[in-house]
């Protein structure tokens, strides 16, 4: 079975808390009539801080898309090799045995992708699969370990690297002050994360089973607005209510694979934001402490969009090591509205299998 090895992340050097977000948005947006309802819902977020990638005061700056663009090349280039190098290593694999990259990212544009520029850089096999996500938002870190999971059944034996980079302070615009974009700028942070999809072997999430879902006709509740100034991010105040139509899809994929969606070791999903996960926690009647590997994500680091469910993955590792075979569910959910579902077992090398690998 392919095997989700241990995740690497980096969030950037620059550090915003959530009393420095409160006090710009007082000093940017002062006398707008939705701001103390926006501060309302930002104090709210459970957001202490956040990490970007440039000084804020250069972040409230909107130099250009061209420009904008350039910064997110160079700070892609910059960050994602030493976390991509993490996870080969993590995983005890290196770069030679790697036979796809997924790339995953929405907050910038490259073409060629940058799985292109990785393959020259740190030495990948030139008949390495590019598979790059640019368009499911924060669905897209659980869409990448599902066609990892993908891959590697249909390609047995194969390794693939996922690699989510996220710089979604790139995105800011000055000018936008409705209440979704108000809060979306209290909400969203920056980080860069890996991991490999063992073919065979390695210590990890052992992927059983995935699935897909679109929630009808509610395409338009998480978007993209593409101007002369880029990418503007348009929330619907109905997004935090997906959860209750979501939790019986999640339940009835369990029960599919004989298995209670209560009653798992683990859990990895999206913290989209708060009432993201404590509707989660109530639809699916489980304490929201099952969550705390996403509740930790999304305090110390905000929403960081596809990254989240990576790094709530590697939080998982560095616990208590979970014992053999113990049950879990790894969800993102994004743009679509769309869910990325996947069921899990922890799974560890046997006699059998470090025979095979050696």
């Amino acid at each position: 079975m392919p095997r989700l090895c241990k995740p690497a992340v980096s969030a950037p050097e620059h550090v915003i808390t959530m009393e420095e977000t409160l006090a710009f948005a007082e000093r940017v947006h002062g006398g707008k009539p939705q701001l103390p309802l926006a501060l309302r819902l930002i104090r709210n977020t459970g957001v202490q801080k956040r990490h970007i990638v440039q000084p804020i005061e250069k972040t409230l700056l909107h130099p250009g898309l061209t420009e904008r663009n350039r910064i997110y090349e160079a700070e892609s280039k910059k960050r994602v090799p030493e976390v991509a190098e993490r996870a080969l290593e993590n995983a005890g694999v290196t770069a030679r045995d790697i036979d796809a990259i997924i790339y995953v990212s929405c907050t910038g544009f490259l073409m060629p992708s940058l799985t292109a520029w990785l393959i020259n850089k740190l030495g990948f096999r030139s008949d390495t699969r590019q598979i790059p996500i640019a368009q499911l938002g924060c669905a897209a870190g659980g869409a990448a370990v599902n066609r990892a999971h993908d891959f590697c059944l249909a390609h047995p034996g194969s390794n693939v690297l996922i690699v989510s980079c996220e710089l979604c302070s790139l995105c800011y615009q000055p000018d936008a002050d409705d209440i979704g974009s108000l809060l979306s700028d209290g909400l969203f942070g920056d980080a860069v994360a890996a991991a490999v999809v063992r073919g065979n072997g390695g210590v990890g999430i052992e992927l059983e089973r995935n699935a897909s879902y679109l929630i009808p006709d509610t395409e338009d509740w998480i978007s993209y607005s593409v101007r002369d100034t880029g990418f503007h991010f348009q929330l619907d105040r109905r997004v935090p209510g997906t959860m209750e139509p979501l939790a019986p899809v999640l339940r009835e994929f369990a029960k599919d694979h004989s298995w209670d969606i209560g009653k798992l070791d683990f859990y990895i999903v999206h913290a989209g934001g708060p009432r993201i996960l404590d509707d989660l926690a109530k639809f699916l009647d489980v304490d929201r402490q099952v969550f705390r590997h996403s509740w930790a994500t999304l305090t110390e680091y905000g929403n960081i969009a596809s990254a989240v469910v990576l790094d709530a993955a590697r939080r998982l590792f560095e616990e208590d090591t979970p014992l053999p075979d113990a049950t879990g569910l790894i969800a993102g959910f994004g743009p679509g509205i769309t869910a990325e579902m996947a069921l899990g077992r922890w799974g560890v090398d046997t006699p059998a299998e470090l025979e095979n690998l050696g």
